[in-house]
């Protein structure tokens, strides 16, 4: 595993209930400014095996990016059941909701 994946993990490992941060944030603090898309394989790729809250990773529009029904519903729920407010369109306001570690 690289670096970067480990440093992807933990801090998504992390972010805490009721609050969300975006795939370029991750990446950003993961050292890697322009690997947001990266970060989205890590968090397909091993969300169970190291049982990552992806659901509080949403795009940098404050939006949720899944697609397939199913999961974006997933998402929506576990985000709702936390306190996080979710608008038309699976728009959260990121001035309220995004998480901003000082340091990991």
């Amino acid at each position: 595993m690289t670096l970067f994946t480990e440093n992807v993990i933990e801090i998504i490992r992390n972010i805490p209930a009721g609050k969300v941060m975006t795939y370029g944030q991750i990446a950003v603090l993961a050292g890697s400014p322009r690997a947001a898309r990266q970060v989205v394989r890590i968090l397909h790729s091993m969300s169970k095996k190291h049982r990552l809250p992806w659901h509080r990773v949403i795009n940098a529009k404050g939006q949720i990016a899944l697609q397939d029904e199913e999961s974006y519903q997933e998402q929506l729920w576990s985000l709702e059941a936390e306190g996080v407010e979710v608008g038309l369109n699976g728009v959260i306001d990121l001035e309220k909701y995004q998480y901003k570690p000082s340091e990991l």
